[in-house]
């Protein structure tokens, strides 16, 4: 058996401390408020992190430990020192309500919290478990404690800590997280995620971007968000490149500031945040790019060629879900295409579904028909990356799981060499005089007329679709922009001589100038909200 599919048999948590042991001495990761950790010491300080949880704070029936942290050094060790403990980590997201996050916590059971003083003191959260300090750690380590685990870490082979941590004793089916499902469109749901799951994804994305041992990832995504769990905390660490983490993702000054001073070859964003770089980074800080990956939203052709114009390096679009750990596709950037034929990219698709996932798409009338190559309908997702289900919503799992088929809500088709295309969300179409008007069309459309110009002090889109009722013909579309460079009236004269449907012209009453489109913390639209500041707009309009 080779290296590589030795590595991909074991959970990623073998995989972790054997990349530790191996990064020695060398920085395996560091964040922006200047520490820098080896992999010898990050694995020394996980060790010691996992006794005190065990004897200070886990109680030998308590599964689920909440982390409300930032993307940092402290929060990738935390989260590794979790799972050693064999216990499931719930990342909470820290962007919402207390009550928000209180649901959360009595959904999983949650009686700990484990987060930082510097962090809370930012915050006003009253939650109904107790928070349990990092600082407060510093003091109860025993000179045992740095003996034993500086030996462990330095001496002891890797599979005798598999075996002195149990780690032997897992099963793929084992929940590692619990991952909140944004609440873009309802209350956020609990996403179990195996270490099947999270396994099978760092083995495909050290396939499709070939992450080595010369690269530095900038990890600004929130590990409350599937994407930034995954990818920048378990796939960084268990592959070989470094992670430099921020915790502001649109704080782009110092995201840049850090790419330059640690030389970030691979940055994963979302467009929203791409859009905001393009605007406020300096070239020089991104000069050592060598792969962009933009996930979690659409990724306009605009914000494509500014990001490309400015920087020199064009970002691929990869596509994924909370539900599918997330991975499911990806264009392979072409400075990773092993082949050298630059066939796994194809701009304007999401990629093709990584190793060992199927897509198929399905009627959006008649769920039982499977639809051909090149017909639009409801992509179903089918691999092991597939979540266990809704934490203890069974009801709402068998909605979305069918024979083993995740139904994403997402509307697509499969093109002839199997990238898929996603057209829309099932929840982002309006019916309007009985047709289906898809809002993400119309959004992306306008994303061209405007470039990314118009307000430069905004952090997020420019203008975005929503709909409240209309009595005459069902819904009526909504614009929802910040300042922009040109009129509502020249912007639907544009739309219609880029050849839209009448349907999907928004009328220039239609059209309302907010103080900045409400995102969620992970970057994605947030949906309810929008619907609702239109409802107000309109109301009193």
């Amino acid at each position: 058996m080779s290296k590589a599919n030795s590595e991909s048999s074991m959970f990623v948590t073998q995989r972790v401390i054997r990349e530790w042991k191996r990064r020695g001495s060398r920085l395996k990761m560091a964040d922006s408020m200047g520490t820098e950790v080896s992999g010898t010491n990050a694995l020394i300080r996980t060790l010691i992190l996992r006794r005190l949880l065990l004897r200070k704070v886990l109680a030998p029936d308590e599964q689920y430990l909440g982390l409300l942290l930032p993307p940092s050094a402290a929060s990738t060790m935390a989260n590794v020192a979790v799972a050693l403990c064999g216990r499931v980590s719930v990342n909470l997201n820290y962007t919402v309500t207390s009550d928000v996050l209180n649901e959360c916590i009595k959904l999983a059971g949650i009686k700990h919290v484990l987060t930082s003083r510097r962090f809370m003191e930012k915050m006003n959260f009253s939650l109904n478990a107790e928070l349990v300090y990092l600082e407060d750690f510093k003091d109860s380590v025993t000179l045992v404690d740095k003996i034993a685990c500086a030996t462990a870490a330095k001496f002891v082979p890797a599979s005798m800590l598999d075996q002195w941590l149990g780690l032997t004793q897992r099963k793929v089916d084992d929940p590692l997280t619990v991952i909140f499902t944004s609440g873009s469109t309802g209350v956020p749901k609990g996403v179990v995620l195996t270490y099947g799951n999270i396994n099978h994804n760092v083995t495909a994305i050290g396939e499709c971007v070939g992450l080595n041992d010369n690269d530095v990832v900038m990890g600004i995504l929130p590990f409350f968000h599937s994407f930034g769990y995954t990818v920048t905390l378990w796939s960084v660490q268990a592959l070989p490149p470094c992670g430099i983490y921020h915790f502001n993702p649109l704080e782009a000054r110092q995201v840049g500031k850090m790419c330059e001073q640690y030389g970030a070859t691979v940055l994963l964003a979302t467009p929203t945040f791409l859009t905001n770089y393009v605007r406020r980074v300096e070239p020089k800080q991104f000069e050592k790019l060598d792969v962009v990956i933009a996930g979690a939203e659409k990724l306009p052709v605009s914000v494509s060629d500014a990001f490309e114009e400015r920087f020199k390096i064009r970002p691929v679009e990869g596509y994924g879900t909370t539900e599918l750990s997330p991975l499911v596709s990806v264009n392979i950037p072409p400075t990773r295409d092993k082949t050298g034929k630059n066939e796994g990219w194809l701009e304007g698709s999401v990629g093709r579904p990584v190793k060992d996932v199927q897509a198929r798409i399905i009627s959006l009338d008649d769920p039982s028909k499977v639809l051909p190559i090149g017909e639009s309908g409801m992509l179903q997702i089918k691999g092991p990356n597939v979540m266990k289900g809704y934490l203890h919503r069974e009801d709402l799992t068998s909605k979305v799981l069918k024979d083993g088929w995740y139904e994403t809500g997402d509307v697509a088709f499969l093109d002839p060499k199997g990238f898929i295309h996603i057209t829309g969300r099932q929840s982002r179409f309006s019916k309007i005089g009985g047709e289906m008007v898809p809002h993400i069309q119309i959004e992306e459309t306008i994303s061209k007329i405007l470039g990314v110009q118009g307000d430069s002090e905004s952090n997020g889109p420019q203008a975005v679709i929503t709909a409240v009722p209309d009595p005459k013909r069902g819904e009526r579309l909504i614009v929802l922009h910040t300042k922009l460079p040109m009129t509502p009236g020249e912007i639907t004269k544009r739309l219609q001589s880029e050849g839209l449907p009448n349907l999907y012209i928004p009328s220039e009453d239609s059209f309302f100038e907010v103080e900045q489109i409400p995102v969620l913390g992970t970057g994605k639209l947030d949906l309810r909200g929008m619907q609702q500041l239109a409802k107000e707009r309109a109301s009193a309009s």
